[in-house]
């Protein structure tokens, strides 16, 4: 068995921006390391060599445009229990349009359909019994975080290793997206 997500990684220099704001005063939170920041399309979960290999196909079957993205401010899921620290993304409709299109053909090939809500955001830390009062200060001393437009050209396929020490993600495969023809 493999545990798989989709995504898209991040430049380097964009992590290492979004790294530094990260860190310090913060009882209760597990800082995420910047090599593992993404953007998640898909949690899969864990499934057969098999499927995976279905999977890696389904991808490799669509077709996209290249596009921009914004990183934008900051939040948190849970309001009255804290439980992640995250970084925006502006509202893209070719983002949104990339995540349509992989729920397309992963229900072709009989995958469950997310029953979550795609949220397009970077975790950056994980909480804990975190105070709020300190979670709230971070979020209002971040609102105005906006880093410089990414271009997205690619997103990949990852395996994911729990560890006592967090996850360690791997990047199993690599998906072009390219120019469209009219």
């Amino acid at each position: 068995m493999i545990r798989l997500f989709v995504a898209i990684g991040l430049p380097h220099a964009t992590s290492v921006d979004l790294a530094m704001m990260c860190g310090g005063g913060m009882p209760g939170a597990r800082w995420v390391p910047m090599e593992n920041y993404h953007i998640t399309l898909r949690f899969i979960g864990e499934v057969s060599e098999p499927q995976a290999d279905d999977i890696d196909s389904a991808l490799a079957t669509l077709s996209s445009k290249p596009f921009d993205l914004q990183i934008k401010g900051c939040g948190v899921f849970g309001q009255d229990h804290p439980r992640a620290l995250w970084a925006g993304i502006e509202p893209n409709e070719a983002l949104t349009n990339l995540q349509k299109k992989i729920a397309r053909v992963f229900q072709q090939i009989g995958l469950a359909p997310d029953k979550r809500k795609f949220a397009p955001h970077i975790t950056l830390a994980r909480l804990r019994n975190a105070e709020p009062l300190k979670v709230q200060q971070f979020i209002q001393d971040h609102s105005l975080y906006k880093a410089p437009p990414i271009a997205i050209d690619s997103f990949g396929l990852y395996s994911s290793d729990l560890s006592h020490s967090g996850s360690i993600y791997h990047l199993e495969q690599s998906y072009t997206l390219a120019r469209v023809k009219a």
